[in-house]
């Protein structure tokens, strides 16, 4: 009879006790996801929440400028209606100049008829003088008359002379007090046209500068539309990032639950097995160890790469994701926060992935450029990896890659100033900006 090798009952209890233990590992890993995929969740929410609160403000800028146009509009029509009447009272103004020249006509002619008359009365005055000259005094022509008809003679001459005098002098007085009223009638018109005018002058600059108010307003409105608009943008991109991450953790949570239940039934496996040993008292055949075993990771960096060689994989849990020199550390710099380090080297570089874990986002992004985002889950906790500013990527969505193997190559995309590869690390899910989760690298990675 061939001898059996024997298994003491102790050994199938320790497999057993192992089996339970590594369960009881997995069903944790389980519940520590879903804390992190709940809080992915609540962050999902939030950023949901800001998005709407950004549409809104959008919204109300956009009513605001609605409003503004209409008002702009009401102001060119008012605009136009003082051109249309500037032009006018220009006309006007034209006008009564044209008739201040022919006032000017008329003047001279009055003048020329009260020289004439003066003329006249001068030639009157000439007439009436005595043989030595000098002035005619009608007193003395009356008493020099001879006799009463003389005197009737006289006295009638004098009254057609008088009369004459008289009406000449009321002519002339009544072109002086026409040239006057008329002078000071086109004067006043024109005083009122010009005042018009300056009026109507001042209310288009008065429009002129509110237009140019409500424009530039528009303009501002405009900007801060944008400026929404792009935190808006910005906004769903983490939404999307975050959807991704939380699609990721979900498979984990399903994977470690496997893992649990595999494990769980080879430990009541193991379980059994050791209970039967000791109920027998017997041993038993030791062909095949109870349980489970599970294949290590692989870490290689099979396919193709380009662009140098590929940085040596270190020992630990993360290694460094690319060769160069560390160009930009980690925290605060001019300009702002800096979430992760940089590593500066020719365009093409190899990069890889600082650890195993699963491509939860693999895009293109304005301000990351070429960017690929790794969940890992290691010893019990989950990381978050950032790879941006590739020239390219090489992995996708959903795809495990091993620690070490190539997921891209360094580049210069994005919101960058020369090709680096900038390299972040959070100790669990990826936050967006201030990145309060990141991470220093260095505390990680041996650089």
């Amino acid at each position: 009879m061939k001898k059996r090798s024997i298994l003491p009952a102790a050994v199938v209890f320790t497999l057993s006790l192992g089996g339970m233990l590594g369960y009881q590992s997995n069903a944790a890993a389980a519940g520590d996801l879903q804390q992190k995929k709940s809080e992915i969740e609540s962050k999902l929410s939030n950023v949901e929440s800001e998005m709407n609160k950004k549409e809104n403000q959008i919204s109300d800028i956009q009513d605001k400028q609605a409003s503004l146009g209409g008002q702009l509009e009401a102001i060119e029509s008012k605009i136009q209606s003082a051109n249309k009447k500037i032009s006018e009272q220009e006309q006007n103004i034209s006008t009564t100049k044209d008739q201040i020249a022919d006032l000017k006509k008329n003047i001279a002619e009055i003048k020329k008829r009260i020289e004439d008359r003066n003329a006249i009365l001068k030639d009157r005055a000439r007439a009436m003088q005595k043989n030595g000259g000098g002035s005619v005094n009608y007193l003395d022509v009356f008493l020099e008359a001879k006799s009463v008809g003389d005197f009737i003679d006289r006295f009638s001459a004098v009254k057609t002379l008088v009369e004459a005098d008289r009406q000449i002098l009321e002519e002339q007085k009544k072109d002086e007090q026409d040239l006057k009223d008329k002078q000071a009638s086109v004067e006043k018109k024109l005083s009122d046209l010009e005042s018009m005018l300056s009026d109507l002058q001042s209310l288009k600059d008065s429009l002129k500068q509110d237009e140019s108010e409500k424009s530039a307003l528009i303009k501002k409105l405009e900007k801060q539309k944008d400026s929404l608009k792009e935190e808006k943008m910005s906004l769903s991109e983490q939404k999307s990032i975050l959807a991704d991450q939380k699609a990721s953790i979900e498979k984990a949570i399903a994977f470690a639950k496997k893992q649990a239940e595999e494990e769980r039934k080879a430990a009541a496996k193991a379980d059994a097995a050791a209970k039967a040993q000791t109920n027998a008292g017997s041993t038993g055949s030791a062909g095949s160890n109870a349980g489970t075993t599970r294949s290590a990771s692989v870490k290689s960096s099979s396919g193709s790469h380009s662009g140098g060689s590929l940085p040596q994989v270190s020992s630990g849990s993360f290694t460094r994701p690319a060769s160069g020199y560390i160009s930009s550390e980690f925290g605060g710099r001019s300009g702002g926060f800096h979430p992760g380090i940089d590593i500066a080297n020719s365009i093409g570089t190899p990069v890889v992935a600082a650890a195993d874990g699963v491509v939860f986002r693999a895009y293109h992004s304005s301000s990351y450029g070429n960017c690929v985002m790794i969940t890992h889950y290691i010893n019990g906790k989950l990381y978050t990896t950032v790879y941006a500013h590739l020239s390219s990527y090489s992995v996708s969505t959903g795809q495990h890659v091993s620690k070490g193997q190539q997921i891209g190559a360094m580049g210069n995309t994005g919101e960058s100033t020369g090709p680096h590869l900038h390299f972040e690390i959070y100790n669990g899910r990826w936050t967006p900006p201030p990145h309060t989760g990141a991470q220093n690298p260095r505390n990680y990675v041996n650089f």
